[in-house]
């Protein structure tokens, strides 16, 4: 074979390397299984290439011994690659694996604090894609050239959780034609409030998982850093509104594959491309997940499931904990927290606990409450309105008057959110439902006063006395039940009075002396007892100063 031809074979291997790179975009990086991959991959092209080069026949093959050596090769890296991974994994490691992630014990009344129903989540990931897809059927200007992308990551925005997915092409012609400006604009869910809103942009994003060539936004990532193994990409905002991607860098703590953590965190401005490195413990604050929820699961299993060690995990199975199928997010201190149960590993219905673990800083609590599974109290809610036949999101962990509380989104068959369920976690047959999330708590409220979990919380205010003469008199229906509102002399204040609890009011006139003990209230007091005088016994001057006061009032 002459020179020009062992020239043109070694190009296109080179070639054929080099697309192999460009497409599937391998880290160079001893901890990665794609680089093992590739070099067991690259030694035997280069073998066939020598084979086929000498043209060797079948015995020639086996006696060559160049072809040998790369046989050597390739088997020792195999071995290598082979022993790493037994030497990685938590069958020879669990005491490592188990002390991946730190976890405190948790007081839930003080951790989790009651929010306010703005603040709550009330959509799950498929309503809020239905609210996207939505939105952008009304936009007549974006709709024939773009669509919403699935990604909906959960953020928080302004102290409000929100959902936010980028727009994509709506093909590859559209994406030709647009290419140049890029993408427009984002969708920008409010959680809570349920408004949507499509976010434009000044300039177009122009490094997106849609797009093509070098402005892919893996593509992107790979070029800046080869070594770096990146985790799940998340698409977040800034305080003020600047789309980014936010890219996790693994970090594997045991061996060369096993105990994968996060040690950086490249965050990239979507719209120009500008790329910054940060230690996961230095990253901006603004920053929401780091740390996906699938690997925070995946760490407290270790942690749950070997503390006496990999093999009693498997048999006996003695103190072993694991967390259940399906978790949420809940909001606290501007970050969002992964939210999942946690049972035994026998697999029964009910919990012994739950976890708090932050996106953010890794940061995980867990609180010893015993009670039912998500599933468990997802079919509760979904029992109360059988006949509606609507299905139960994944429940949300709520603080409501200090109980563990789930919280359920409840949607009919088109996924949109018709009522609201709350679910007491460790007695799961309290169930309120209501149309509203108010409405579902007053509900709630009512149960667990009512079956003793709560008790009704007692009146320390002083009881006061006064006397006067009525200067005004009003009445209103409150609940369907009467309310006189009287003010009498030297006073200011207004006293409530039921009608069913104090039937004479009827009979007060202004003018009339009255005698009440109260209690005070925040707008009106409370009136406990009422002696009414049987009549009216009021003299010139004493009109005269009624009327005075009552135009002073």
């Amino acid at each position: 074979m002459n020179g020009k031809k062992k020239l043109l074979i070694g190009l296109v291997i080179l070639i054929a390397l080099g697309v192999y790179y460009y497409v599937t975009l391998p880290a160079i990086n001893i901890h990665s299984s794609d680089t093992w991959m590739m070099g067991i991959f690259l030694l035997l092209v280069l073998l066939a290439s020598y084979a086929v080069r000498k043209r060797l026949r079948k015995h020639e093959f086996k006696e060559n011994k160049v072809v040998k050596c790369f046989g050597v090769l390739i088997l020792a890296l195999g071995a290598v690659y082979v022993i790493g991974t037994v030497l990685s994994s938590p069958i020879v490691n669990a005491k490592k694996y188990q002390q991946l992630m730190k976890v405190e014990e948790g007081n839930f009344a003080s951790d989790v604090e009651e929010i306010s129903f703005d603040k709550i989540p009330l959509l799950d990931k498929d309503t809020a894609e239905l609210l996207g897809d939505r939105k952008m059927g009304s936009m007549v200007d974006m709709v024939s050239q773009f669509e919403a992308d699935n990604i909906y990551s959960q953020i928080n925005y302004k102290d409000n959780p929100v959902r936010v997915s980028p727009l994509k092409y709506a093909g590859l012609i559209k994406w030709f034609t647009n290419r140049s400006e890029g993408i427009p604009a984002y969708i920008r869910i409010n959680m809570a409030t349920q408004s949507t809103e499509i976010v434009k942009l000044e300039e177009g994003m122009k490094y997106m998982t849609c797009e093509h060539f070098n402005r892919n936004i893996y593509r992107h990532l790979r070029f800046a850093h080869p070594t770096y193994i990146y985790g799940m990409l998340s698409f977040e905002i800034d305080d003020d509104g600047v789309p980014y991607w936010i890219a996790p860098v693994k970090k594997f703590n045991i061996g060369l594959f096993g105990g994968e953590t996060v040690g950086k965190v490249v965050i990239c401005n979507a719209v120009t491309g500008e790329m910054k490195t940060y230690d996961v413990d230095k990253a901006p604050e603004w920053i929401d997940r780091a740390y996906s929820a699938d690997l925070l699961v995946e760490l407290f299993d270790y942690y749950g499931t070997l503390k006496h060690g990999f093999f009693n995990s498997v048999l006996s199975q003695k103190d072993c904990l694991r967390t259940t199928d399906g978790y949420n997010y809940l909001a606290l201190e501007d970050d969002v927290w992964m939210y999942t149960g946690v049972t035994s590993v026998n697999g029964d219905q009910s919990n012994v606990g739950f976890v708090l673990s932050n996106q953010r800083t890794m940061e995980t609590k867990y609180y010893e409450v015993e009670g039912a599974t998500e599933s468990s109290a997802m079919s509760s809610a979904e029992g109360q309105v059988q006949n509606l036949h609507y299905t139960a999101t994944f429940p949300l962990l709520l603080n409501i008057s200090g109980e563990p509380t789930y919280f359920i989104a409840l949607k009919d068959d088109a996924g949109l959110v018709k009522k609201y369920a709350m679910v007491n976690v460790q007695k799961y047959q309290i169930v309120a439902i209501g149309d509203s999330v108010s409405q579902c708590e007053e509900n709630y409220l009512e149960l667990l006063l009512s079956s003793g979990v709560k008790e009704a919380e007692k009146d320390t205010r002083e009881v006061l006395t006064v006397t006067g003469k009525i200067t005004k008199i009003a009445q209103a229906v409150i609940d369907g039940t009467s309310h006189y509102y009287l003010m009498i002399t030297d006073s200011e204040d207004i006293f409530d009075i039921s009608v069913v609890d104090f039937i004479d009011v009827v009979r007060c006139e202004e003018g009339q002396k009255v005698t009440m003990e109260y209690k005070e209230g925040e707008k009106a007091n409370t009136v406990l007892s009422l002696t009414v005088k049987e009549s009216i016994d009021i003299g010139e001057n004493e009109k005269e100063e009624l009327e005075q006061t009552e135009e002073e009032r």
